[in-house]
């Protein structure tokens, strides 16, 4: 007897965690994989911390895949998310990439379409309780738009916050990358790219094509004194790749990864224990709306 009321109680408990709602260990993290009742739970878990994993579909050499970017961007929020919970969007390839329209397979949204697509993400995030959102960008070439997009959120009132992560040199681990690299020029599929994709992926890195097309700066446009120009890119690396020696590196790559998603980590937890940038982001729109008004 004493055995059945134990067992019972214990089931009465398990029913009232259920209805409870209580985050299971086993949530998926990833968005696309959590039932509509369950992502309820994930606003919990999270505490309203999402991250947009932002790529990019573009050459990456003669060796690595269309969607490098968006492999290493969703692997490193990924990543960071089973370290500390936090929802992870679907994969995301809409960026700026105009300046590699002239290889095969890049898909080159308008600046039209790639502001509405990411603007209206947000919001509907948002409309949907994730009210923190983490952009993580894997893509070189959106930096600049990101940065304007983060700025452009104090133009009129926002109810959620957006943050572009950005990753800073890691002093612990800084030496053991430098032992570990041979590359002097190291850029766009170049010898860190390529470790990354070898180390998650590496059915999808085609080591014997990567001496077929050079990758080394062809130095185009040197002698323009004082300048900017949109076609800088592809005066220096017309083939849309950027490094002298690449040797893909397991443990490069995995380097690289372990840093990049433990700064994400740290992110993830500022943003659930701290509301500063919504209360400073509040406190500039009521003042934004009568600037003239004493404080």
């Amino acid at each position: 007897m004493k055995k059945i009321t134990i067992t019972f109680t214990s089931l009465l408990f398990a029913a009232f965690l259920w209805g409870q709602q209580i985050p299971h260990p086993s949530l998926p993290y990833k968005m696309e994989e959590l039932s509509s009742p369950r992502f309820v739970q994930a606003l919990e878990l999270s505490k309203g911390v999402c991250i947009i994993p932002l790529g990019i579909i573009e050459k990456h050499g003669p060796h690595l895949p269309l969607g490098t970017d968006l492999f290493e961007a969703r692997q490193a929020a990924t990543e960071a998310a089973k370290k500390e919970y936090a929802v992870v969007f679907p994969p995301y390839f809409a960026g700026q990439i105009f300046e590699a329209k002239h290889q095969p397979g890049t898909i080159a949204y308008s600046s039209e379409l790639m502001w509405k697509m990411l603007e209206e993400t947000c919001e509907e995030l948002a409309r949907n309780g994730l009210k923190k959102i983490i952009l993580v960008n894997g893509h070189g070439g959106s930096t600049s738009f990101l940065e304007y997009f983060c700025q452009s959120q104090l133009a009129s009132r926002k109810d959620y916050v957006v943050v572009l992560f950005r990753q800073e040199d890691d002093p612990v681990h800084s030496k053991e990358i430098e032992k570990l690299r041979k590359a002097k020029l190291d850029g766009h599929a170049g010898e860190e790219e390529t470790s990354m994709m070898y180390s998650i992926r590496p059915d999808l890195v085609d080591v014997g094509a990567i001496t077929k097309e050079s990758g080394l700066d062809q130095k185009r446009l040197e002698k323009m004194p004082f300048g900017y120009t949109g076609i800088w890119w592809y005066a220096k690396f017309p083939n849309h790749f950027a490094g002298d020696v690449v040797v893909p590196d397991k443990e490069l790559g995995e380097l690289i990864f372990k840093i990049w998603s433990d700064q994400i980590v740290e992110l993830i937890r500022y943003l659930k224990n701290n509301n500063s940038i919504e209360q400073l982001q509040e406190e500039f729109y009521r003042r934004a709306e009568d600037p003239l008004k004493k404080k």
